[in-house]
């Protein structure tokens, strides 16, 4: 059977997830390779975990990515980075945006945020990488760019030539904020990692 690539895109509401899945499924499109996607939205527009399934090859029969399954996890935010483990290959890669966005139990005080969860990651994972995506997302002009920044570092990992990427970007992005979308790309695709 054909190999088909796994990527699974975590975050939080209002963090450009589901942007994020659109872009990398319409780079796939482009280049002529099947994709399926699956979003789960868990109240995200109150900052709930919002989880993108992109699964991509010859031929893709289910959007659902099997756990242990995913090859890559861009995780926006460290705690649910954490959350989706399970579903990362014991030799997949994770790509982490250190950022902290409590979820509701911890900022009510029912429960804690875990401490550590970037050298946890690091120490079961070999191919794990944390940057920080809000601050470049910054230095090119927008925090809400924290998603292409990502994407950037993402497709530098993936076997897509880098004009594809830009030239669904241009097609995606509103023209008033292409600009700062591909200043926060280039930044993740040039970033160390």
């Amino acid at each position: 059977m054909p190999k088909v690539t796994n990527i699974l895109i975590v975050g939080v509401g209002g963090q450009g997830t589901i942007l994020a899945s659109r872009i990398l499924s319409g780079v796939v499109q482009k280049i002529g390779l099947d994709v399926k996607v699956s979003e789960i939205h868990g109240m995200a527009q109150r900052g709930g975990s919002v989880v993108t399934q992109v699964r991509y090859g010859r031929e893709v029969a289910s959007p659902i990515i099997p756990l242990g399954q995913a090859d890559i996890i861009l995780a926006f935010e460290k705690l649910e980075a954490l959350r989706w483990l399970p579903y990362l290959k014991e030799d997949g890669g994770i790509i982490v945006n250190d950022q902290r966005i409590d979820p509701m139990p911890v900022v009510t005080g029912a429960a804690a945020y875990p401490e550590g969860a970037i050298s946890y990651i690091q120490s079961k994972f070999a191919k794990a990488i944390v940057i920080d995506a809000l601050d470049m997302a910054i230095q090119a002009g927008n925090s809400k760019a924290t998603n292409v920044v990502l994407l950037g570092l993402l497709a530098k990992h993936l076997d897509i030539a880098k004009e594809v990427w830009l030239e669904v970007l241009k097609e995606t992005v509103p023209a008033k904020h292409l600009e700062t979308n591909i200043k926060a790309f280039e930044a993740g695709y040039s970033s160390i990692g």
